[in-house]
């Protein structure tokens, strides 16, 4: 079943149960977000392919995360400062640009799969201890060592990687394959032992 919304191509990934703080100026974000705000409805977060987040409208990837509004302030006329929160990825499957320049298109809900898979023991060592030095506060709420995409995901988004490494890690659909790259980039980068 196919849906329709407005898409915010960023030069970052947003991953379910996420947080994207979000400074809004461009006249067709605001209208965006007015309507969202209005209209209680998510926008889509997609990765820049080609292009940038100002001006132009710009070529988004094809598997995106949906962004509901959790708390936004108006600072100074004209400036939205919001806090979205990550929800169900999906597939892009069409875009179409009004005369303001703001993209909305034809999306798919992408399923979740991989919940009751187990975790891989590496990875969430590796997280638990981000958390533990960071601290819970900074993570969304509860943390849920034990579920396999929160694992992978909570992981994917702190990693310091490049973000197309992040964009293949949103669309990768089982939560153990996820797991298993994000195995390979923590031993590429010296975070794990190979043998562990």
């Amino acid at each position: 079943m196919t849906e329709e919304h407005f898409i915010f191509p960023l030069g970052t990934v947003l991953f379910p149960g996420g947080a994207l703080p979000l400074k809004i100026f461009e006249q067709r974000y605001i209208e965006m977000t007015k309507t969202c705000l209005r209209d209680n409805r998510p926008f889509g977060v997609c990765l820049i392919r080609e292009g940038h987040e100002v001006g132009a409208p710009a070529v988004p990837e094809n598997v995106g995360c949906l962004a509901s509004i959790e708390r936004w302030e108006m600072p100074q006329l004209g400036v939205f400062h919001l806090v979205a929160r990550g929800g169900d990825r999906f597939r892009l499957h069409d875009t179409r640009v009004a005369k303001n320049g703001l993209l909305s298109g034809s999306i798919s809900r992408i399923e979740s799969a991989g919940a009751n898979e187990e975790v891989d023991p590496a990875c969430r060592d590796v997280l638990k201890l981000i958390i533990e030095h960071v601290g819970e506060a900074n993570f969304p709420s509860p943390v849920l060592l034990d579920d396999a995409n929160w694992v992978s995901y909570r992981l994917a988004e702190i990693l310091p990687v490049d973000v197309r490494l992040k964009q293949e890690l949103l669309a990768i659909d089982e939560a153990r394959t996820r797991l298993e790259r994000l195995r390979e980039v923590l031993t590429e980068e010296g975070l794990i032992s190979r043998n562990v």
